[in-house]
């Protein structure tokens, strides 16, 4: 009679056993599915900002990244099933935008692929259903590190069209007076001055968006007579001076983090040398990289990049944008120095320097950063990509 209690705690011991097996094997494929899951949000919303902004059809780039991503993280060995429909766009409603990738990946059933039980199946239950979602946002980034050490102002809704290019081009200038320069109460207000909104909780900001990558920027030394995209004012990152400075924080990364609503100290020298120099040097660390227009479908992408930089070319940098409100007024005052404050950043592959320091480049993507509890700036041309779900 013994041998026949022990044998029967022995089944009861193996059937204990088996079962919390299966609870281990179901918890991990659980776990594995939410790891595809995030993963292919987090891809779609990848090529949101760096393939396509509004292409959400079943071949596009954010679908496709998605459901490639998700098929490869396998689910207890096994590619776990994710259609174009599994991938959707929600609508953000802080953005008003859809900036949102949803992602579903299945073990079940009803996609023939469920997750197969050891000992549940003497129970009924020979396999279970496994499913997981994730949700990542192409948010507006509030802030940004590695960005070069020289500054352009934020794009504006340009309204001098008898003197300038309407709309707006690259080569226009931002006036609100009469005259501009470092002239103390000269000029009077003109009477339909240019408009520039900065990203804002609210909306309808007015600077740099998707539609502007692939334009091309040829960036002078200003003068600071003029605010225009087509002149860069040199400022000092981490308020340290001095042309070394200056040089490295363009041929190098400085990882100091910078925010929208941070001041700029201006650089004060002659920093043409340096920026000839640093900007050769930085181009000869993926000297085959190249701008081409046809790729992403005619929106034009960075080629020929040094493998060893993983895809991305360190040409490829961070420029912050000023206010040039703040600046123009600053200037009509007739102060020493215009106020520089982000308002926003910009992608930036740069192409060529001259030796009058004259950098020619191509507007790119740009990923940034985002920290819970700063106002969203919502029309913000950066992004970063985050899990919300």
């Amino acid at each position: 009679m013994q041998f026949v209690f022990v044998g029967l705690g022995f089944m009861a011991f193996m059937a204990a056993t088996m079962l919390a097996i299966d609870v281990g094997l179901l918890m991990t494929a659980r776990t594995q599915a939410q790891t595809s899951a995030d993963a292919g949000a987090l891809a779609g919303a990848t090529a949101l900002v760096f393939n396509s902004f509004t292409d959400h059809s079943a071949s596009g780039p954010a679908v496709t990244s998605a459901m490639n991503t998700a098929r490869a993280n396998l689910v207890v060995g096994q590619t776990p099933s994710v259609t174009p429909d599994d991938v959707t766009f929600p609508l953000n409603p802080t953005s008003g935008q859809f900036d949102q990738v949803q992602v579903t990946v299945y073990r079940t059933q009803g996609r023939t692929n469920p997750v197969a039980t050891l000992i549940a199946g003497y129970f009924g239950n020979p396999s279970a259903n496994i499913a997981a979602t994730a949700t990542a946002m192409a948010a507006p980034a509030s802030g940004a590190d590695c960005v070069l050490p020289f500054t352009i102002p934020d794009k504006w809704i340009e309204q001098q069209c008898a003197v300038e290019t309407c709309p707006w081009a690259p080569t226009d200038s931002f006036n609100m007076f009469a005259t501009q320069g470092n002239h103390a109460n000269a000029g009077a207000p003109l009477p339909n001055p240019d408009v520039y909104v900065p990203p804002n909780p609210q909306g309808g900001a007015t600077g740099y968006t998707k539609s502007d990558v692939g334009t091309l920027l040829t960036l002078k030394p200003s003068s600071q007579n003029e605010v225009s995209p087509s002149f860069y004012n040199a400022w000092d990152i981490g308020d340290i001076t001095g042309a070394n400075a200056y040089g490295n924080n363009i041929s190098g990364c400085n990882p100091q983090y910078t925010s929208i609503g941070n001041d700029m100290l201006p650089e004060t020298g002659n920093m043409v040398g340096p920026t000839n120099q640093s900007t050769k040097l930085l181009i000869d660390q993926d000297p085959n990289a190249r701008w081409d227009a046809s790729c992403n479908n005619g929106v034009g992408c960075v080629v020929g990049s040094d493998a060893k930089y993983g895809g991305k070319s360190p040409r490829i940098r961070v420029v912050p944008l000023y206010d040039p409100v703040l600046y123009a007024q600053d200037q009509h005052s007739g102060k020493s120095w215009p106020t520089l404050k982000i308002v926003n950043y910009l992608g930036f592959f740069i192409e060529s320097v001259d030796n009058g320091g004259t950098v020619t480049g191509r507007i790119v993507p740009i990923l940034g950063s985002f920290k819970s509890g700063v106002p969203t700036p919502i029309g913000g041309f950066a992004s970063a990509i985050v899990l919300v779900q």
